[in-house]
């Protein structure tokens, strides 16, 4: 009779995002893994083939979280700039919930091989948003513009780089509004 199966590659894949998050990514160990979801580590090689590897699942995960939260976040807003302003608000609140995962993520220069498809789905919103503001042309540009500026507010804000006093969500809220009123004027 075979072993029954004492876990899921979902199990291992959300362990490893706890563990991320509390540990960040040189506590991600396979044997914390393993230790989380009650399996000895080698019993992880079953399903992931390393490190590497659960990184770049972890990694996949988040992208298509967040991408399912800034769907659901523009979804219903009729108003373009609206739309926008609340998929920046739902990835900022995804960035302060899951920090090192966002970082992870966003980070320069990982070599993390994320799915291309998981991509595509995560930044349809932001591109269709983008397309309504700036037109077909410019919908990729403008996303990306708007990727840049939020990840950077996102990423300075998390590191605390914001030291000159002041209201950091209605410098958040201006920025919003600016991004949105430029990329419309483009069109």
């Amino acid at each position: 009779m075979p072993t029954p199966e004492r876990t899921s590659l979902g199990a291992i894949v959300d362990a490893g995002r706890d563990l991320l998050e509390t540990h960040g990514l040189d506590g991600l160990t396979m044997q914390a893994v393993a230790e989380r979801v009650g399996v000895r580590a080698p019993s992880l090689y079953k399903r992931v083939r390393n490190r590497r590897e659960l990184v770049a699942l972890i990694a996949d995960a988040t992208v298509l979280e967040l991408g399912d939260r800034l769907d659901a976040a523009a979804t219903g807003e009729p108003d373009p700039r609206q739309a926008l302003a609340a998929l920046a608000r739902a990835a900022r609140s995804f960035a302060r919930e899951r920090p090192v995962a966002f970082g992870l993520v966003f980070s320069p220069g990982a070599d993390l091989d994320l799915d291309a498809e998981s991509l595509a789905r995560a930044s349809a919103a932001v591109i269709g948003i983008a397309a309504q503001l700036a037109g077909d042309d410019r919908a990729l540009d403008a996303a990306r513009t708007v990727t840049a500026w939020l990840n950077g507010f996102v990423g300075m804000e998390l590191s605390g780089a914001f030291r000159l006093g002041g209201e950091v969500d209605r410098a958040f809220e201006f920025g919003i509004a600016s991004l949105t009123g430029a990329l419309a004027l483009g069109r």
